[in-house]
Parts: C-alpha cells; structure tokens; sequence
C-alpha cells in the first residue's frame, strides 16, 4: 500500500471513529441553504441570495452544492433531499478527520510526534470543534486548508505557489485567507524574492481568492460586495456582537471554551518556555496565530459577527502550542539545566488532563444528547413531507415556519425556492400550510436560539385549521379550493 493510500485508509478510519464518538450528524442552516442555491443553479435559476436572513454565500459552499445537486433531484432525493444531505455529512467528518491528521503533522514537523498526537486530540475531543464538524461547517475544510498550507511552508521553507493555492482555496470559504496570502507574499519579498516573472504570478494566485469572490456575488446577486452587505445587515437585524471592542473580549474567552482549562494552561506554558528555548521551533505557530487574530479584529472592525467558530485556527494553533509545553522538554539537550523544570510542567499538564476529563466527557456526551434530540425533531419533521399521506408537501404555498431557521431545510426537502417558505415572525400570510412545534421543548431545543432578539413561536394565522401532525410538529392549512373545470371566474 503506498503512503498516500495508507493516508487515506487512516482518514477514513478517523472519520469513522468521529461519527460513533457524536453519535451522528446533522447539516447546519449555513450549509444547508449552500445546498438550496446549487440546486437552482443546477436548475438553471439564480439562487435566492436576498432571503431574509439568509446566510454568507461562500462560493466554494455554494459549488458543494451544485455538485450535490444531482442527489436531490433524482428519485426519492427530490422529495427529501436526504441524499444530498448525507453526502454533505460524509465529506463533513472525512474534513473533521483530516484536521486532525494536519493538526498531528503539524504538531510532529514543529515538535515531535507525541507533541502532534496530543494537539490532535485536544482538538478532536473538544465540543465545539465536534459540534461544528458534525454538523458541517465549512469552518473545518477552512481550518484544514489554513494548516495545510503552514504545513507546506514548514516542509518547504518559501514554497510559494503551493502555499498560495491551498490559501486561495481557503479564501473562497472564510475572507481572513486572503490577510494570510498578502501576508505571506510580503514574507517572501522581504526574505529576497526579487524575480519579477515569479512575483507577479504569486499575486496573482493571492489575489485571486477575493476576485473570485467578488465576480461570484457580481455574476450571482448583481453586487460585488453582497458578501459584505449581507452579513452586516444579518448581524444587525439578530442583534450580533461586533465591533472591534467586543472582539477584545470575546476572543479569550471564545479560544478557551474551543480548549478549556487543561489545553489553556499547557498553551501558555509552551508559548513561554517554547519562546525562550524553542524559538525557531514555534516561531511559526506564534506568527500564524498573530496573524489569524488580527484578521479576527479586522471582520469584527468591518461590522461583521464575532462568532466562535472564526477563531477555531489561533485555538488549533493554541493546541499544538499546548503539545509545546507537555513535551518540549524532550528537545532540550540532556543537560539543559531547564530540561527538568519543563518536564515537571509538562506532567501537570497532564494530570490536569486527567482531572478534568469527566467534565469534558460529560460535555460530548450532551452534544451526543443534543444531536440525537434535534436528530428525532428533524425527523418527524421529514415525515410530514416524504411518505404517504404526507401533510406538508408545497403545494398550498407559501410554506409558514415559525422563524428563519427551517426554511433551508424545507426548500431542499420539497423542491420550492426558499422564497416559498415564509417565516411568520413579524409577518402573516393568507393562504397556505404552517409548520409550528408541537411543544415549547421541540421549539427550545431546534427551532429557537438562546442569542435570538424574538423568541416567541406565532400563532396560526387567521382562518388556518389544524391538518394534523406529530409528537413534535404540528400543521396548519388554509388552501384556495380548487377552480372546477368549465366553471366561470369572475
């Protein structure tokens, strides 16, 4: 077997163990509506950017989707969409499981294995990074692609164009790639790059992250800073943080909920002790994490949400920094009279670990309770459109919903531009069927957000009618009756 099939074989096997460790997997709103719109360009229709509420349309997520298009629109898949789901879901824990390979890689070219291998497993046993991989945010295939590419450089000191391409792919997902680029092309022209011919095409490469970007949202919503637009609008309507105060506060407090208590003080004690007799070994970690949390600010500065998962990379950089402080001891020569001292920080790290390792297991098990619970609600709610005599099924539209975040879901489920499906928050419709939680628990634990400004589930509009339901969903209905052939309208 060669090494890039062995590689895979392990990441495949990674993966695996990652979904019995959640337990399952359910696919965000973000990346859900990235499957609606490559659906209808799949369609041949333009994707329904202005929703309200919709989410940033990252270009790369928006071609998951048209490639995923085919899943949900053939057979059974046009009912549900589940096809496309499931597919979305098997290339999320396949990028979970290739973090944590670059994390190890990473951790192992800096440091040395046992470093990498626990950098990998803080990562990987953390709540929050489960959370996001198990529910597929791009956020992973982000953070991979970022590492990847100080991966490359490590290996190949000033490799340019390979760095630069894993970045500008990484830029189609999250815009703080395109601060990496720029950086890294003024580290290459101030360590002596001077070829003209060579440096033009490096430009090129890292310019063409936000191009792409800007000519997507240009050719897609007739508006090259949509992007942009779109997001600030969204913060403000849900009331977000933001602002380059908040992000002062939050991010400390964010990187230490991604690593907890144990990583946290293993990362500062291997920034320290790493610092002063590791340099050249952590230099890199230290300016990539620099530089990750100056792109954070930047976003926050710009208007845009403070959310924890944008600084999953100066966590993931935190991680290995923490492999730093529990075994950089063993780089030091045999006689280094600080080789002892870091050592003995090294095995209270670790029994931190131990101490601490109920409370972390108690966590992935809520999220394995979390997603089970949502995982039961989503399908009863699936059962309401797929099988005979299915009650939801489109065509007494519009569809109500009690507020945004059903909608992707819907529109995928039953094959209708998310225009159709309408949340009744601040709003009413005439005609048409209304989806509404069976109980205020279905509505706490999948519909409603803790963050929301308005959490009140609405009411049935006027004239609408209970049609039926489930243990977790009921359906309302006011339909036009049918106009009887050879009849007269007046």
């Amino acid at each position: 077997m060669t090494r890039s099939a062995r590689l895979a074989a392990g990441v495949g096997a990674l993966a695996a163990l990652l979904w019995l460790l959640t337990g399952r997997g359910l696919v965000n709103y973000d990346t859900l509506y990235s499957l609606v719109w490559g659906r209808e360009l799949a369609q041949g229709a333009l994707p329904g950017f202005d929703v309200p509420l919709a989410p940033t349309p990252h270009p790369l997520g928006t071609l998951l989707g048209v490639l995923a298009a085919p899943l949900s629109l053939t057979g059974e898949a046009a009912v549900h969409g589940q096809a496309a789901q499931t597919a979305t879901l098997v290339l999320a824990f396949l990028a979970l499981a290739a973090l944590g390979w670059v994390v190890f890689a990473l951790g192992s070219a800096w440091l040395d294995p046992w470093a990498g291998a626990l950098a990998a497993a803080i990562l990987l046993t953390s709540r929050p990074v489960l959370d996001f991989g198990a529910r597929a945010y791009i956020d992973i295939p982000y953070l991979t692609l970022v590492l990847g590419a100080l991966l490359v450089e490590t290996r190949r000191p000033r490799a340019g164009l390979p760095v630069l391409a894993l970045l500008a792919v990484a830029g189609l997902i999250r815009p703080e790639a395109w601060l990496f680029s720029a950086a890294y092309v003024a580290y290459l022209l101030w360590r002596g790059e001077r070829d003209a011919r060579r440096l033009a095409l490096l430009c090129a490469v890292a310019a063409s992250g936000p191009a792409a970007w800007m000519l997507v949202d240009w050719a897609l919503a007739g508006s090259p800073l949509h992007s942009l637009t779109g997001t600030r609008e969204s913060a403000r309507t849900l009331g977000r943080i933001t602002g380059l105060g908040a992000a002062a506060t939050t991010a400390p407090r964010r990187i230490g909920e991604i690593l907890r208590e144990p990583a946290l003080v293993g990362a500062v004690g291997g920034l320290v002790l790493g610092w002063l007799w590791l340099r050249t070994r952590i230099r890199l970690a230290v300016v990539a994490g620099a530089v990750a949390l100056a792109a954070f600010c930047v976003l926050a500065a710009a208007g845009l949400p403070i959310l924890g998962r944008y600084l999953l990379l100066p966590a993931a950089l935190g991680a290995i920094l923490c492999g730093a402080g529990v075994f950089g001891w063993r780089l030091l020569p045999a006689g280094h009279p600080r080789r002892r001292l870091w050592a003995w920080f090294g095995a209270f790290v670790l029994v931190l670990f131990v101490v601490f390792a109920p409370a972390q297991a108690g966590r992935i098990s809520d999220l394995r309770a979390a997603l089970a619970r949502q995982d039961q609600i989503q399908d009863d709610l699936r059962a309401l459109v797929r099988d005979p005599p299915a009650l939801v099924r489109g065509s007494c539209a519009p569809v109500g919903v009690p507020n945004h975040r059903p909608v992707p879901l819907l529109a995928l489920w039953l094959d209708l531009p998310a225009e159709q499906i309408v949340s009744l928050q601040g709003r009413t419709i005439g005609l048409g069927e209304y989806v509404r939680p069976a109980t205020p628990a279905v509505a706490r634990d999948y519909v409603l957000d803790r963050r929301d400004l308005d959490r009140a589930i609405p009411p049935p509009p006027p004239g609408f009618t209970a049609a039926g339901g489930n243990r977790s969903w009921r359906v309302y209905m006011r339909c036009a009756p049918p106009v009887e052939v050879g009849s007269e309208v007046e």
